[in-house]
């Protein structure tokens, strides 16, 4: 399976006034590069199964451990332990459990008001979900192969140009345009001056700034308790963008809402499937697309 590569130019310019020079302005223009062959990931059968599987296991290996603390006498009583108790003894034709200093109210036992939890969270508990290797890989390519169809891709949501004929998009060469002079670039590590600004123009220029814009306004206040424990606001999936190095392009797009950035030896099917949902609008690197072969 082959797919054109987007080479792109950006045509950098900038007005002056008498108090200082404005905002660099982008033109930006795309043309088709060579093709670049996909690797046989890109063509594996859909097993949502899988996917489903591998996003709930990487789900549970990074769940944080939780649990009270042990009850360590007086020094630090866990909670529903912080009474001072006695045991009455036997005889009374009441029930033998402790009771507060000077009272008959009971204390302590989980069956008691204010009472300690029966069966708590303890930290040690292991939350993770084993999957096997060859599982988890199938589950990635599958989940790859579902970012070449249009149809699955604006199904999940996505928004995109009707001008784009066929997924996954690949960028390619990057070349600026500044005062005449022409400067090529490595796409990967272009990180020199308003480089998000630039990133933004890019995606627009091939057709993805409906799905940016789609992200940012959908952006919006959790509701339930997530909101005290930093997690404040929900923020739809975007964009995927995958690279061979964590660079100067990756540090520009991060910043987007909704973006994620992946390095390729790292990609796994819940980047490519968030919440098991597959389909996710997706765009590569040529590095990325030839380290994935």
């Amino acid at each position: 399976m082959k797919v054109n590569v987007i080479d792109i130019t950006n045509t950098v310019s900038q007005d002056e006034v008498d108090a200082g020079r404005l905002q660099e302005n982008f033109e930006i223009s795309v043309e088709n590069g060579k093709k670049v062959t996909l690797s046989e990931a890109f063509s594996t059968e859909l097993r949502t199964d899988l996917i489903k599987l591998a996003v709930a296991s990487s789900r549970a290996n990074r769940r944080q451990a939780y649990g009270s603390r042990a009850h360590v006498g007086k020094r630090a009583p866990m909670a529903g332990m912080k009474h001072s108790v006695e045991w009455w003894g036997k005889g009374r034709g009441v029930s033998r459990i402790m009771r507060r200093t000077g009272q008959s109210r009971a204390a302590q036992n989980p069956h008691t008001k204010g009472g300690r939890r029966a069966h708590g969270p303890k930290v040690e508990k292991n939350w993770g979900r084993k999957l096997n290797l060859k599982e988890r890989r199938i589950a990635r390519d599958s989940a790859l192969a579902a970012t070449t169809s249009i149809d699955t891709v604006s199904s999940r949501g996505h928004r995109f140009s009707e001008e784009i004929s066929s997924l996954p998009i690949v960028l390619g060469n990057y070349v600026e345009v500044r005062d005449g002079k022409t400067e090529k670039f490595d796409i990967e590590s272009f990180n020199h001056g308003s480089a998000t600004r630039k990133v933004i123009a890019i995606f627009n220029e091939i057709g993805l700034g409906d799905d940016l814009m789609r992200a940012r306004d959908g952006r919006n206040i959790r509701a339930g308790k997530g909101t005290m424990r930093g997690r404040v606001h929900k923020t739809p999936k975007s964009i995927l963008l995958v690279v061979k190095e964590k660079s100067g392009l990756a540090h520009a797009a991060r910043n987007l809402p909704g973006v994620d950035v992946v390095a390729a030896r790292d990609l796994c099917a819940e980047d490519l499937a968030p919440g098991g949902a597959i389909g996710r609008l997706t765009v590569f690197t040529k590095d990325a697309v030839e380290a994935l072969n």
